[in-house]
């Protein structure tokens, strides 16, 4: 048989094949885990103490949950939540100098394509991190360092792969904008003091239905 028509009765298949229900009324619940990896230019911090700082934040990785609720068929409000991630913080030339813990908590309506076996989803949302038990070192060691919360839209892509009747596999992708204000000692560190995080989010997640 003719490659091209093989192909062609393998998507037909899958199209036809019953998905994760995502129908007007219904909750999923996906457990997975989440690399948030900020972007390679954090920014630069002018005028401090220590002169002009070129910064940089590490990456983590920590395990997540999502619930959605469905308003309408493949229409649903989506809550993501995780364990504290933990990031270093680094200044180009002096090395680490600090570290922080962050919750991200995001809310984001979102729509599913499709009823196969593969669905993509997109979705659009706001984000509010909230910084804690954040520490000065090396450079800064024993100064009071401080990183203000943070508000921002949040941009989500993924696909589910159908697993039984009521699972999913999620592979998925967000773009989140997380900016801090950075002080130390109670004062602004520098003139031009925001961190721009803003980080890719990675993550893989089994997704279920209640």
């Amino acid at each position: 048989m003719n490659p091209l028509r093989i192909a062609l009765a393998a998507v037909l298949a899958l199209a036809a094949t019953p998905a994760l229900a995502q129908s007007a009324g219904s909750w999923t619940v996906g457990i997975g885990a989440h690399n948030v990896a900020p972007k390679s230019d954090n920014g630069t911090l002018t005028a401090t103490p220590l002169g002009n700082l070129t910064m940089d934040v590490g990456s983590n990785v920590r395990p997540t949950i999502t619930g959605e609720y469905f308003l309408q068929d493949n229409l649903g409000i989506e809550v993501l939540a995780a364990l504290p991630f933990q990031h270093d913080i680094s200044v180009a030339g002096v090395g680490k100098v600090g570290s922080t813990k962050h919750l991200p908590p995001t809310v984001s309506l979102q729509y599913h394509f499709g009823q196969g076996k593969v669905k993509p989803f997109v979705g659009l949302g706001v984000n509010y991190t909230r910084f804690f038990s954040t520490k000065a070192e090396g450079a800064i060691a024993g100064a009071n360092l401080d990183l203000s919360d943070s508000w921002g839209l949040a941009a989500h892509v993924g696909v589910d792969f159908k697993v039984g009747e009521k699972g999913a596999i999620r592979l998925d992708y967000r773009k989140v904008d997380i900016d801090t204000r950075v002080k130390l000692n109670g004062a602004n560190l520098g003139t031009k003091n925001t961190v721009n995080i803003d980080p890719s989010v990675y993550g893989i997640a089994y997704v279920f239905t209640l």
